[in-house]
């Protein structure tokens, strides 16, 4: 219900909402795509231990759905 309510909200200002999976969104590394949930030491911190990237976790897993959706797009405009 929520989705279908935001959908129409999105479309009422010209933009188009796209589904994405959060999956494992917040354990994956926006920078070198490690996936472990030792990246996530607490709530809000995020650490790669792959690769030493540190960030807020809320903003990590934000960039990484921000990638996924505009994945999701580009292969929907390419079909």
């Amino acid at each position: 219900m929520f989705l279908t309510i935001l959908a129409h909200k999105a479309e009422s200002a010209g933009r188009k909402l796209i589904a994405v999976n959060p999956a494992n969104t917040s354990r994956t590394c926006a920078r070198c795509g490690h996936c472990a949930k030792e990246n996530r030491p607490t709530q809000a911190a995020f650490a790669c231990t792959a690769c030493g990237h540190t960030a807020h976790a809320d903003v990590n897993a934000a960039v990484n759905i921000l990638r996924a959706g505009l994945a999701l797009r580009q292969a929907a405009q390419a079909a």
